[in-house]
């Protein structure tokens, strides 16, 4: 499983980050491509401690967690339209470039990280290893990437 922690993967989300435009039509969802790049840069917050959903989760979340978290971080890639947890839903407009240069940001803020040996537990899913963090930033961001035809 590719990692954003890795150089190459790193480059290769940069690159295909930039092959974006701002009216690519969705292969699903309901985002526009704006509203998809401000969604991807809250992992990567919560991961660098820059974001906390104000919900916390209850008993049903932590338990469905549980469940989906290796699905986080393994090979089989996420199915289309899946639902999006309450906290990282975008529904207001929002400007391409801006959320572009954002996210490129962030993606290039967590891989500065990548020699970190201790990351703060996730919200919901709990602990993960700074791999396993790489894997699931990846991972997330692909799955975007591939809704917008990149």
């Amino acid at each position: 499983m590719k990692s954003l922690l890795n150089s190459e993967a790193h480059e290769e989300i940069l690159a295909r980050i930039n092959q974006l435009s701002e009216s690519p039509e969705r292969q699903w969802g309901k985002m526009e491509v704006g509203q998809m790049l401000h969604h991807c840069q809250f992992p990567l917050k919560i991961s660098l401690g820059r974001y906390n959903p104000n919900n916390k989760p209850n008993f049903m979340l932590k338990l469905m967690g549980k469940f989906f978290k290796k699905s986080l971080y393994n090979d089989k890639p996420w199915r289309k339209g899946l639902p999006t947890a309450k906290g990282l839903k975008v529904v207001a407009d929002k400007n391409f470039d801006e959320e572009k240069k954002a996210l490129i940001d962030l993606i290039n803020d967590f891989h500065q990280e990548k020699d970190r040996k201790e990351w703060d537990p996730h919200p919901v899913f709990g602990t993960f290893t700074p791999e396993q963090w790489g894997q699931m930033q990846y991972k997330h961001l692909d799955h975007h990437l591939r809704q917008f035809g990149v």
